[in-house]
């Protein structure tokens, strides 16, 4: 077995380690290796996507993985990261929730053999728990002294933190002890965030298993944009894995637009391509600045792990037509993705000056007669030059859409009312 540790180090994907040596002793033969998602969404987001991949890496490389979905810690709410008391979730909302993360995580753990990968929900072991078992099996590891120097409770005292956001590093503690007690787990990793909870399960292991038990724990950095925001989010809000919620070519975008140093580092971060030919795109692209060479790369790699190679291949040809014009090869739903938010409606039988004037790509006759005298105006991808042109049932792709191109870059979506 190939040690995987050099390499996610020279990917940027290691933060802390419980103990380096302990950690790389442990990854040179076959380990039980788990991590935590939390179900307080319906969905999971491009960012959780670093955790997925890194259980896919670690799984890749011969170990077997376990994805926990928090039903019962989702009831509660991970302090970390916030700086006020979330909202608590109604249990029917957090089963669905659950059920839906579990579905995303299974399109990318393999789970032909239990041996390979496990998907679990902790509801298994604190569904049945009482609060007087609780406390006295467990609580009772926990000094307040030692939760309240742990970063993740810290952070929080200045606002306030509850009670039952304050037990929360207990349930991740017990999910790591019932997991290696239970499932020979031997290592967790987590966002860097996280680095106290990890901790805190290790300590509580070495308590009641003792001193001597193989176990570890590390983290990954939480990946920051140029700006300094935690990445996976945008204007538009959090760039979801569900397509329902947001669009594979919203994704597509989001890594085509990433800046140039920005490209290189996510490169090392999602793909799978190896360290050598990462190196190689690199150079590439900085030795054609301009081209978005690494933009690329990454974009269409990035969607087509999430949605699949023929998603990515769609979201390639989407985004070169915004460049060729070539609007005639797309599906219908491929032009209301492209440019639904610049659709408006008009009648048929316009005069294409008029229709210009309409859509605001021109504010007169006169400027609308020179961008067609100018070459400058294309219907679907088409040049007019013809000023009688009326625009009617002949130009509509599908029977209501006409696609106006004015320039090189201003796009229009007429829909025929």
């Amino acid at each position: 077995m190939v040690n995987i540790l050099d390499e996610l180090k020279a990917r940027g994907l290691i933060k802390d380690f419980s103990n380096e040596d302990e950690v790389r002793d442990l990854l040179n033969t076959k380990q039980t290796i788990y991590c935590g998602f939390d179900p307080s969404a319906s969905s999971m987001h491009v960012g959780n996507f670093v955790m997925i991949s890194m259980l896919m890496r670690l799984q890749r490389a011969g170990h077997k993985i376990i994805a926990i979905v928090g039903g019962a810690t989702g009831m509660i709410g991970d302090p970390s990261g916030k700086s006020k008391e979330r909202n608590l979730q109604g249990v029917e909302t957090l089963k669905a929730n659950t059920e839906c993360i579990k579905k995303q995580l299974e399109r990318f753990i393999d789970l032909s053999d239990p041996e390979k990968g496990m998907i679990i929900n902790n509801y298994e072991w604190f569904g049945a728990m009482g609060v007087l078992d609780f406390l006295r099996d467990y609580g009772k590891y926990f000094p307040v002294n030692y939760m309240l120097s742990k970063d993740i409770v810290a952070s929080r005292l200045q606002s306030g933190v509850s009670f039952t956001e304050f037990a929360y590093m207990i349930l991740q503690s017990v999910d790591f002890l019932k997991l290696h007690q239970e499932h020979g787990v031997s290592m967790q990793i987590g966002g860097g965030d996280q680095w106290g909870n990890l901790t805190s399960g290790l300590e509580l292991i070495r308590k009641i298993e003792g001193q001597e038990a193989k176990v570890g724990c590390f983290t990954v950095p939480l990946l920051l944009d140029q700006n300094g925001k935690k990445f996976g989010k945008s204007e538009g809000g959090a760039l979801y894995l569900d397509a329902n919620l947001v669009s594979p070519y919203k994704i597509y975008q989001y890594f085509i637009n990433v800046s140039d140093d920005d490209a290189a580092r996510y490169l090392k971060v999602f793909s799978f391509k190896s360290l050598e030919e990462i190196a190689a795109i690199t150079k590439e692209h900085y030795d054609n600045l301009g081209a978005r060479i690494a933009q690329k790369a990454l974009a269409y790699e990035i969607v087509g792990l999430i949605h699949g190679e023929a998603k990515a291949a769609e979201c390639k040809k989407m985004s070169e037509v915004l460049f060729s014009g070539d609007v005639k090869s797309l599906s219908k739903e491929n032009i209301v993705e492209l440019f639904g938010d610049l659709q408006v409606e008009q009648p048929k039988g316009l005069l294409i000056e008029d229709l210009l004037i309409a859509i605001k790509a021109a504010s007169s006759k006169r400027e609308a007669r020179e961008f067609i005298n100018g070459n400058a105006v294309a219907i679907n991808g088409e040049k007019v030059t013809d000023l009688a042109h009326i625009v009617d049932d002949k130009d509509a792709l599908f029977g209501e859409y006409v696609v106006i191109k004015r320039g090189k870059k201003n796009y229009y979506l007429v829909k025929f009312n």
